[in-house]
């Protein structure tokens, strides 16, 4: 069985970005890209990310309020920042929506 996939364009309060979501059997993942850099559920790794010069910022869900749907992450709480995201603002604590401003702000 394919997973099912959503690529869709979103329009924030901040401009329009790209939501997608994949989801399979026991597990999802999700993201908003903008030409900056992304907002993603906790699958991406940071680290990887910050060496490619890409700014990312994290949110995680919990089994309770799963992040499935690119706007699950609007109101989510950003946990964990690439190093080139801080340095376009983006800090922990902020939420999803936030970050997007940043990211859209410096595009």
């Amino acid at each position: 069985m394919l997973p099912t996939a959503r690529n869709e364009v979103l329009h924030t309060p901040h401009g329009e970005v790209l939501g997608t979501s994949f989801r399979w059997p026991g597990g999802q993942y999700c993201a908003i890209h903008t030409s900056r850099g992304i907002v993603g559920c906790g699958i991406y790794d940071v680290a990887i990310a910050g060496e490619f010069g890409m700014a990312v910022a994290i949110a995680r869900g919990t089994p309770a309020k799963p992040l499935c749907e690119p706007e699950d992450l609007y109101e989510a709480k950003i946990v964990e920042v690439s190093e080139p995201g801080r340095k376009l603002g983006i800090e922990p604590g902020m939420t999803g929506m936030e970050a997007l401003g940043r990211l859209l702000a410096n595009s």
